[in-house]
């Protein structure tokens, strides 16, 4: 009997169970903290085990939900209305007209959209730390994907892989590099030529494991992980509408907002509230030079809404896992643990080591920042002990956090493009296993030849 492979839903549930074991097994400890003009870090050495440390009750796993569903409610309005500001600008028929002319002109080159595609959002994370935006993009890539006869894991590929690798190698990320070496003591977006150097090899890892996937698939559509899915199917690909005046305007409105948005996060330090705000005002252009009738929008809205039901459940849920051991005082005592040895190798051990620790951590500390605000203050001293710069130890934190970006089912931005496009997450695990496991490879390399070149 073939073996039934359980919703992503539940396995979420169970990956709460195992945290909240992990509260009564493990010691709570806890970490002092200081409030640096980076943010608030831990103090190295200061661990210690707490005294009558809470308990939590099975019932806290139930808890957890509502209350990690407001933790994360930034997010999960955000996909609510992105999802309903699509529907109504794919109502106009611009969407649509617009991959229409895509595949008149690119139809026959699907290797050259890939690699645009991936190359456009790696550079958006690799310089603004884009992510949670880009769910925005998920009904339209997997509309062009079965355009193109490939399935939606081609689709969403684009975004995860593009935005992990993005941040795996960011440049100037603020909202993990940045962090990371202000932590660690160093100047804002220093050693970004090494980091620049090896994302071109890290890219084209990627992009040839997306690639030849695609071909398989478009060449036999049986071959994809997600043929026996139906929540993963697209719908069949229809005779798409001309290009016309009042369409063209409302993908001119679509380019404005994307150009608002860059500015936004880079000049404004806007988020999602100001995001959302701004597709609010892309949804009412829409409605207004596509010529909709008010009501018809607002049941399109509605309805485009409703279809991230599934898609903020599973954000909440992947929330709830570290929000529980954070209840248990149990998160600072798995850092502690895992940081300690990494003392008593030779540097490219090291060095290698701290890539490891940081990808483990990530499935427990999702936040790109948060990760660096807990471990770089014990990362860095380790590494000045052990001959590994300061430098190479913020890669090690960037590797860890961006690649494992693409796998973790605590990542709420990937669980919820996942929801969005019907893929089951162990169906995504087969597909991203193998370039996770040949991305970590490499960066092991590039962690040893930063040791060896003195990385500053």
């Amino acid at each position: 009997m073939a073996l039934r492979v359980p919703h992503t839903l539940v396995l979420l549930f169970a990956i709460m169970m195992f945290a909240l074991v992990l509260t009564w097994v493990l010691p709570a400890g806890s970490f002092d903290t200081e409030v640096t003009d980076a943010g608030e870090v831990v103090v190295p050495g200061t661990f210690q085990v707490v005294e009558d440390p809470p308990v939590l009750a099975p019932w806290s796993l139930l808890t957890a939900v509502p209350r990690a569903m407001a933790d994360a409610q930034a997010v999960i309005f955000f996909v609510f209305l992105i999802g309903g500001v699509i529907a109504v600008v794919r109502s106009t028929g611009a969407i649509d007209a617009m991959i229409g002319g895509l595949l008149e002109r690119f139809g026959d080159r699907i290797g050259l959209l890939i690699f645009g595609s991936m190359f456009t959002f790696g550079v958006f994370s690799a310089t603004f730390g884009m992510s949670a935006e880009y769910i925005a993009f998920v009904g339209i890539l997997i509309a062009l994907a079965s355009a193109l006869r490939l399935d939606t894991i081609v689709a969403i590929a684009l975004l995860v892989i593009g935005y992990g690798v993005g941040y795996g190698c960011a440049l100037f990320n603020p909202f993990t590099v940045l962090v990371a070496q202000e932590v660690a003591g160093l100047q804002p977006g220093s050693g970004w030529w090494y980091r620049a150097i090896i994302a071109v090899p890290m890219f084209l890892i990627a992009f040839h494991h997306v690639y030849r996937y695609a071909m398989r698939v478009h060449a036999d559509p049986s071959a994809s992980l997600v043929a026996d899915v139906p929540a993963a199917q697209a719908p069949e690909p229809e005779a798409y509408p001309g290009m016309t005046n009042r369409r063209r305007l409302v993908l001119i409105s679509g380019l404005v907002t994307l150009i608002a948005l860059v500015l936004g996060i880079t000049v404004a330090d806007w988020y999602l509230v100001e995001l959302a705000a701004l597709f609010l005002a892309l949804a009412i252009a829409a409605t207004l030079i596509g010529g909709l009738r008010l009501d018809d929008a607002a049941n399109t809205f509605i309805a485009g809404a409703a279809q991230m039901t599934g898609t903020a459940l599973l954000i909440g849920f992947a929330r709830s896992i570290a929000l529980i051991m954070e209840d248990g005082q149990v998160l600072h005592t798995v850092v502690n643990g895992l940081a300690a040895p990494l003392s008593l190798f030779p540097p490219e051990i090291s060095a290698v080591g701290m890539l490891l620790l940081q990808s483990l951590l990530n499935f427990f500390i999702p936040s790109g920042s948060g990760q660096a605000f807990a471990t770089m203050p014990l990362m860095a001293p380790i590494g000045d002990l052990v001959n590994v710069s300061r430098q190479t130890a913020v890669l090690a934190y960037q590797f860890g956090d961006g690649f494992t970006n693409m796998i973790i089912p605590t990542n709420a931005v990937l669980m919820g493009i996942l929801g969005l496009a019907g893929v089951p997450y162990t169906r995504w695990v087969r597909f991203i296993g193998p370039l996770l496991l040949k991305l970590t490879a490499a960066a092991a390399v590039a962690m040893v030849v930063a040791v060896w070149i003195g990385y500053s």
